[in-house]
């Protein structure tokens, strides 16, 4: 018994004395926006740009939402629960999509705005998976970012549900 003991003491010691890495946390700064050459926030030229090519310059995750219409897990991203003041942005192109005065709780999971740049979105009829839905598309480069459902808030009505993965924040304090 008293060896049993003896072992346990010292595997907790020894788990005590250990050091741990710092948890990374991630940046809300679009570092991919580095490595391509048709990211702009001024630039608001139509893209034509092949998947191909998208696949060698996204991150696995944002090719997935962007390209492929995937969708991030409900309560994962990283602007779900994100109330500071500024600008979304297209992660994949920089094309102003959102101000953050029209984003809100919805509780449904995803980060939710009932206002979007009329210059920066557009939308086509998604009925994949035996919904009807409205899907949101990045005017400039054509990236999936959400759905867009008639339940949101005044004024609107509506409720923008996007994949943060798509999104990119710039702090009104940053510009």
């Amino acid at each position: 018994m008293k060896f049993l003991v003896s072992i346990t003491l010292l595997f907790f010691l020894q788990a005590c004395t250990q050091k741990y890495e710092p948890i990374k946390t991630s940046s809300m700064e679009n570092t991919e926006a580095k490595n391509n050459p048709y990211y702009s926030r001024t630039d608001t030229a139509k893209l034509n740009i092949s998947n191909e090519e998208w696949k060698k310059i996204l991150a696995p995750d944002l090719y997935a939402i962007a390209r492929e219409a995937a969708t991030e897990r409900a309560f994962t991203g990283k602007y779900n629960e994100f109330d500071e003041i500024g600008e979304y942005y297209c992660a994949v192109c920089g094309n102003h999509l959102f101000r953050s005065t029209s984003k809100f709780s919805s509780s449904c999971g995803w980060p939710s705005f009932f206002e979007a740049d009329k210059e920066g979105v557009y939308y086509i009829r998604d009925q994949s998976y035996g919904m009807d839905r409205v899907e949101v598309l990045c005017k400039r480069c054509d990236s999936h970012l959400g759905h867009v459902f008639d339940d949101g808030p005044k004024p609107t009505g509506l409720r923008y549900c996007m994949n943060s993965v798509s999104l990119e924040f710039v702090a009104d304090s940053k510009k």
